[in-house]
């Protein structure tokens, strides 16, 4: 788990860094500040980041890769709240403000490069830039309706138009993610997904 400093792709992972939404507006002073902070992480697929219930709490900056929100039950049965690739981020910012375990889990659906560091260390740089800090809080409330949204989605549409719906938002990840991951993010079995596709109803 290498500093970006010390990573051997660091010229590149820099660049890939800057496209991020959230570190875009940063300017050479607040760069140099973040960026000792900044570890650099591969995750194979299907790993864990952040286990829902716990209370150990990192920000992450997706450089390569898919990552989910997950939800799950006592019995097991998972829920996937979101899915987010590069230039995005994932966080427990705001369970951390709020001092609560994390509602949730963070896993890699395929092999993730993501830059990460502590709540605390990402909480002390947004402090001491309000701007930033603006910017990050605004992508947090959006993260947030759009789970919303997705949630009430479930409820309100039949299942070809819960598909029609993530093929309008999220065209970019379609044809990225596994079929069983897309179909447990839409409530659907991964047989009723194959199906509306072969009836041409998607």
């Amino acid at each position: 788990m290498p500093a970006l400093d010390q990573h051997p792709e660091a010229k590149i992972v820099r660049l890939q860094l800057r496209q991020n939404r959230i570190l875009k507006p940063l300017d050479a002073g607040q760069w140099r500040e973040l960026e000792p902070l900044l570890d650099i992480v591969d995750y194979p697929k299907g790993d864990l980041l952040e286990h829902q219930g716990e209370g150990s709490m990192e920000q992450y900056f997706i450089i390569d890769g898919i990552l989910k929100r997950v939800v799950s039950n006592a019995q097991g049965k998972e829920m996937i709240l979101r899915f987010a690739a590069e230039s995005d981020i994932d966080t427990s910012y705001a369970a951390w403000r709020l001092k609560t375990p994390i509602p949730y889990s963070i896993r890699a659906v395929t092999k993730v490069r993501a830059a990460k560091l502590t709540m605390p260390h990402w909480v002390g740089f947004l402090e001491l830039h309000a701007a930033i800090k603006s910017v990050f809080e605004f992508e947090i409330m959006k993260l947030m309706s759009e789970v919303m949204a997705h949630t009430i989605t479930l409820h309100l549409l039949d299942a070809a138009g819960r598909v029609q719906r993530f093929l309008r938002k999220h065209a970019d990840l379609a044809d990225r993610l596994p079929q069983k991951e897309l179909a447990l993010y839409l409530n659907l079995s991964p047989e009723t997904l194959s199906r509306l596709k072969r009836h041409g109803k998607i």
